[in-house]
């Protein structure tokens, strides 16, 4: 027997305004046909007014603590992946725990954009396995609405993204058979600094001269995302091929007996791609970009909410995820849930 981590509680938090296709034709130049044909979206939630992202962590959170039937006293740690913050500083996971109403526990932010929840993953795994920590809230977050360029210029990426929250409770549990029991098998993390300018807001920084931003900054639009996306989607395709390989290779298991993919959710073609080239059947990949859109950090985890919900994902049946994202980095994890 091994200590392992189990997944133990889930909760998910979206925002109830929806932003359909038809909704951003009226606000930039481009169609529901457009968005639907280059990346399978057909709406997105987007936050209201004041919302920010712990504060939809804060409902994913206390789901998924009421679902784990733990007390909230006994998380031992916190991880929180985002990068969409509610503030320059702190982390969001110091702001989730005050409102959490625990302290003392370690809470970290993982900043990994679109494979945050995998890195964050990989964490809350090893601190398990050590015995250092027994209960860990992850978390992935995003308020994307509020950071994108709602004009012509920022089409391309504004179409994109939605908000959302997912939280997990991950706990050690003595594993007697990895075949039948819940456990994270292993998790493979990578990226490449080079390609970091072609998926990236150049501005609100300390790389740009004097000052974190300047009007002229604002002026020029440099605090909003851009994105050279031919280069993404080839990059995506590939890496993201590669990594599931190596997590079905370091684990000696064969493609056909993975039960049920969860990819991050970018673009519906990249996903389509990827099980194209792997031979994996349509029915065994779970996409929810078409009602969420891309929700960075949270976009596994939603996934997985879903999945659970709808009867797709059920206990014992072999998971792998992978995800791609801004770094560039990507990443993927291999688990019985």
């Amino acid at each position: 027997m091994t200590n392992e981590s189990k997944i133990i509680g889930i909760g998910k938090c979206i925002p109830s305004k929806v932003v359909t296709n038809n909704d951003l034709a009226k606000l930039i130049n481009t169609s529901d046909e457009w968005i639907k044909q280059r990346s399978g979206i057909e709406e997105r939630h987007w936050v209201s007014n004041n919302e920010s992202g712990s504060d939809l962590a804060l409902i994913a959170a206390n789901e998924a603590i009421l679902n784990a039937k733990i007390d909230k006293n006994q998380i031992d740690m916190i991880i929180f992946a985002t990068i969409s913050p509610d503030h320059y500083f702190p982390g969001n996971a110091c702001f989730l725990q005050a409102k959490l109403g625990i302290s003392g526990c370690p809470a970290l932010d993982v900043r990994q954009q679109c494979t945050g929840f995998i890195y964050a993953l990989s964490l809350a795994d090893l601190y398990i396995k050590q015995g250092i920590y027994k209960n860990i809230l992850l978390v992935g977050a995003e308020v994307q609405s509020k950071g994108l360029d709602k004009s012509d210029k920022g089409r391309d990426v504004t179409v994109l993204f939605g908000d959302g929250a997912a939280a997990l409770v991950l706990t050690r549990n003595e594993c007697r058979d990895p075949k039948v029991d819940s456990l994270i098998f292993s998790t493979h993390l990578h990226a490449d600094g080079a390609f970091a300018k072609e998926l990236w807001v150049s501005g609100l920084g300390m790389g740009n001269g004097d000052a974190l931003v300047t009007r002229a900054e604002v002026d020029e639009g440099i605090h909003f995302p851009r994105m050279n996306g031919k280069v993404v989607f080839t990059h995506a395709v590939r890496r993201m091929c590669e990594v599931l390989n190596e997590a079905l290779t370091h684990n000696k298991i064969a493609i056909t007996d993975v039960d049920f993919f969860l990819f991050h959710q970018a673009n519906l073609r990249i996903n389509e791609k990827v099980a194209e080239l792997l031979g994996i059947p349509a029915h065994k990949v779970f996409n929810t970009i078409q009602k969420y859109g891309n929700t960075t950090a949270a976009t596994i985890p939603i996934g997985m909410y879903d999945a659970i919900k709808e009867g797709k994902l059920r206990p014992g049946m072999l998971v792998a995820s992978a995800a791609f994202g801004s770094g560039f980095t990507w990443a993927s994890a291999l688990f019985r849930y």
